[in-house]
C-alpha cells in the first residue's frame, strides 16, 4: 500500500493490519521505505491500494505536484504489478479528466487511464468528493471548505459534494475482497453503498 501516511491511507492501514505499507520515511510499523522514483522489489501481492496524492500548494509547483500524484503513483503500480498484483485500487478524484484545462482533475485523470492500460485484471478507482477528516499537515483552504461542507452539500448533487475519510476508507477494504474482473469507478454513493454491504 502507497499513501500510508495520508487521510485515507492512514485509516486503511489501521484496518488492515496485514497490509504493507510503501512510504518515503519510517512511519513506526514493518514496511518498505523507499523513494518512488527508486523502488525494490515488492513483497509478492495480490491487491495493491494506491492513496498518493499532494495538492499544488503544498508540493511548490506544477512539476512537484505531478511528480507525487502521476509518477510516484505509476511507479508504485508498476512495481506492484512486477510483484504479483492483478488487483489494484487507486484513491483519485471526482471530475478527473485527462482534457481537463485545470492541472489537478487532468493529472488525476491520466493516472487513470494509464493504469487502466496496465492490464490489472481488476481495477478499482475511486472518485470521492472533498474528503472530511484530521490532516496531519495544514492545508488552509481544504480546512475551510471542509468547515462549510455541510452548507455547501445542499446545494450540491451528492457526487460533487464531501465525503468522509473513513467511508472511502471502509469503502477500499470492502473492495479488497471482490474478484469480477474490469475497471471499475466509484463516486461517492457507490461509495456509501459499498459501506452498507
Amino acid at each position: 500500500m502507497a499513501g500510508a501516511s495520508g487521510l485515507v491511507g492512514g485509516l486503511v492501514l489501521g484496518l488492515c493490519p496485514d497490509a504493507i505499507p510503501i512510504t518515503r520515511r519510517p512511519i513506526g510499523r514493518p514496511g518498505v521505505v523507499a523513494d518512488f522514483d527508486d523502488l525494490p522489489p515488492l513483497p509478492e501481492a495480490q491487491v495493491g491500494v494506491c492513496a498518493l496524492g499532494t495538492t499544488r500548494a503544498k508540493a511548490g509547483s506544477d512539476a512537484a505536484f505531478r511528480a507525487v500524484d502521476h509518477d510516484a503513483v505509476l511507479a508504485f503500480a508498476s512495481a506492484a504489478k512486477a510483484a504479483g498484483v492483478t488487483h489494484f485500487i487507486l484513491v483519485s478524484s471526482v471530475g478527473a479528466n485527462p482534457k481537463a484545462s485545470l492541472l489537478y482533475p487532468r493529472t488525476k485523470g491520466e493516472v487513470e487511464a494509464a493504469l487502466a492500460a496496465m492490464g490489472f485484471a481488476r481495477l478499482d478507482i475511486m472518485q470521492p468528493g472533498l474528503l472530511i477528516g484530521p490532516r496531519a499537515e495544514r492545508r488552509p483552504v481544504e480546512r475551510f471548505l471542509q468547515w462549510a461542507a455541510p452548507v455547501m452539500d445542499l446545494a450540491l448533487p451528492r457526487d460533487l459534494g464531501s465525503l468522509p475519510a473513513h467511508a472511502v476508507a471502509g469503502a477500499i477494504v470492502a473492495l479488497t475482497k471482490r474478484s469480477e474482473a474490469g475497471v471499475f469507478r466509484h463516486t461517492n454513493s457507490a461509495i456509501a453503498n459499498l459501506q452498507l454491504k
